[in-house]
């Protein structure tokens, strides 16, 4: 069949085999542009969420930038019918058929990563296939989580205050105001039993116990901070109180005798950044800011940074022992120029002063659509 682009809200509803796949291999290209890194080098490497965006990205910077044996963990959708499968899917399915080109192990588990069932499958895996992991890198984005007989949902919401401010409707590209209500006590509750740490931490202990993991061996899982712009909603809003928990939950990992990171990265396009309101419109600013300074990254490039700098051992760390990855995003002069064209955009100057449609091009790339040397209009597999 022909596959198009499907998109409905912040969501594309298909993904293209075909695109997916070139898009994997442009991100494994530029990894093995850059040469073997020479320092550190993690050889067995858990992917936990592995499929898209930074957890991709992490995934083929150890297999191709430290050629290393990689398992993942999935929750992805694969093709029936006349309906496409995920990109996740399609993206996975391409990691593992150029890993095994160049005899590198990779094996993906399509599952519930917050399940017990999940977390003993892994372990089993790891024992027969790798004996013990060396690296763990933590990359969940999910809007639930079931424990027991309850479903926790995560919110994108304000804590404390409504926040009112400009936004934009990625459905037609207009510039107005959205006033955000603040979360409930439980929904913010619920946001941090999704996305805080108390999973990552639960995975530790299990790879631990099992005898699974190497003593000393490096966890990583990612966060964002952001400017003011966007604080409200992130950084001090539901999704920031599941942040600050994941930052607790590093250091009683590290309290364990691993060597345990948060990693904040720099603001990209992605399914999750999509949803959450304001957000967008920061992204496109700085992408318009970024690119004209020389120093945008994507998420490869940003991976491909962190994993060289881990092995280097010359991480950009903060007061909070955090490693700062979003440096580049955060110079003053970057962030200068963003709000000075945060406050004089709206709807007739935000195509001058934004760079929208290389938003929207990372936005279908995460699909398989709009890359170079694919053949849109041709029949594929799905």
């Amino acid at each position: 069949m022909v596959v198009e682009p499907k998109v409905r809200g912040f969501i594309c509803t298909t993904a293209h085999p075909v695109g997916c796949e070139a898009a994997v291999k442009e991100q494994i290209d530029y990894v093995k542009s850059k040469g073997k890194m020479d320092g550190f080098c993690a050889k067995k490497v858990l992917v936990i969420g592995s499929s898209m965006g930074y957890g991709l990205a992490s995934r083929i910077s150890a297999a191709f930038g430290m050629g290393a044996a990689t398992l993942g963990v999935m929750f992805d959708k694969p093709g029936s019918g006349n309906k496409t499968g995920t990109s996740g899917w399609y993206n996975t399915a391409a990691f593992e058929k150029f890993a095994a080109a160049e005899g590198l192990y990779a094996k993906t588990i399509n599952g519930d990563a917050y399940s017990d069932e999940c977390k003993k499958e892994i372990i089993d895996i790891i024992k027969s296939d790798l004996g013990k992991v060396d690296m763990v890198i933590y990359s969940l984005a999910a809007p639930r989580r079931t424990v027991g007989e309850t479903v926790y949902k995560s919110v994108l919401k304000t804590t404390g205050d409504a926040y009112t401010n400009k936004t934009i409707d990625l459905r037609n590209n207009t510039v107005s105001e959205v006033t955000i209500e603040p979360a409930t006590d439980e929904e913010i509750e619920a946001t941090v039993k999704v996305m805080g740490g108390e999973d990552w931490e639960m995975w530790m202990d299990a790879l631990k116990k099992a005898d699974a993991i190497e003593d000393n061996a490096i966890t990583l899982a990612y966060s964002y901070i952001g400017p003011k712009i966007t604080h409200p909603m992130y950084y001090e809003g539901s999704i920031g109180r599941a942040k600050a928990d994941l930052l607790e939950s590093s250091r009683k990992i590290a309290q364990k005798g691993f060597r345990s990171y948060i990693s904040v990265n720099k603001a990209l396009v992605t399914q999750s950044s999509a949803a959450i309101p304001i957000v967008p419109l920061y992204v496109a600013i700085l992408y318009k800011v970024m690119k004209k300074h020389g120093t945008h990254e994507g998420c490869i490039e940003q991976m491909q940074r962190l994993f060289a700098e881990i092995s280097e051992n010359k991480l950009n760390l903060d007061d909070e022992g955090r490693i700062r990855m979003d440096d580049l995003e955060m110079k003053p002069e970057i962030q200068n120029e963003v709000s000075e064209i945060w406050q004089k955009l709206d709807q007739d100057n935000f195509k001058e002063f934004t760079d929208i449609d290389g938003y929207w091009k990372d936005f279908y790339a995460l699909f398989g659509f709009g890359i170079d040397g694919v053949d849109y209009s041709a029949d594929v597999e799905v």
